[in-house]
């Protein structure tokens, strides 16, 4: 009786292991994990505030970069010289927008990708502002002015996505994502 016991209490605690191990995975789990992307149209939902909503969530700022279309100054955003594996995503959707591993130092003093992580989550538009013509790119699903892309970039695509880093933030790897 006391070895049915025992094999009882031993199944009862690795059950209870594993569901303590599967909670922390899940509470660990940074906050842009919480933004799941999925093939499905409701991913892509726009998100639409006014001024003063965004103004609420948004620093100072990353309310002018994203929605006033503005720049920081080069070599002075927190992600132009950042180099820890994960996700860059839109700080005001949370839309999943590049893999550090598409990043590289293009010397301007932005963060630089040479491509985003999938095909639409990006909008690219014409900007003539300041007496140039560029392609401004924004976030498709809010609309966040990112900043630009030049076609002086690295292969394999021979982009260069210069982005502010206020319109973006970190996000770090989690062990059950395929980002790499």
């Amino acid at each position: 009786m006391n070895d049915k016991r025992d094999v009882m209490y031993k199944d009862l605690m690795i059950n209870i292991l594993r569901i303590i191990c599967i909670f922390s995975v899940v509470i660990s789990l940074d906050s842009c994990a919480a933004v799941e992307q999925s093939e499905d149209k409701d991913s892509m939902n726009k998100v639409v505030k006014t001024d003063a909503e965004w103004q609420e969530v948004l620093t100072e700022e990353q309310f002018y970069v994203t929605r006033k279309a503005g720049t920081e100054r080069a070599f002075s955003g927190e992600y132009w010289n950042h180099k820890e594996k994960g996700l860059y995503a839109c700080v005001c959707c949370g839309s999943e927008l590049f893999r550090s591993d598409a990043k590289f130092d293009s010397g301007c003093g932005w963060p630089s990708y040479f491509e985003p992580v999938a095909e639409g989550v990006i909008t690219e538009r014409r900007d003539f502002s300041h007496g140039m013509i560029r392609t401004e790119v924004i976030c498709t699903r809010c609309d966040a002015h990112l900043g630009h892309v030049f076609r002086d970039g690295p292969p394999p695509t021979g982009l260069r996505y210069c982005i502010n880093s206020a319109s973006i933030r970190f996000c770090h790897l989690a062990e059950n994502r395929n980002v790499e």
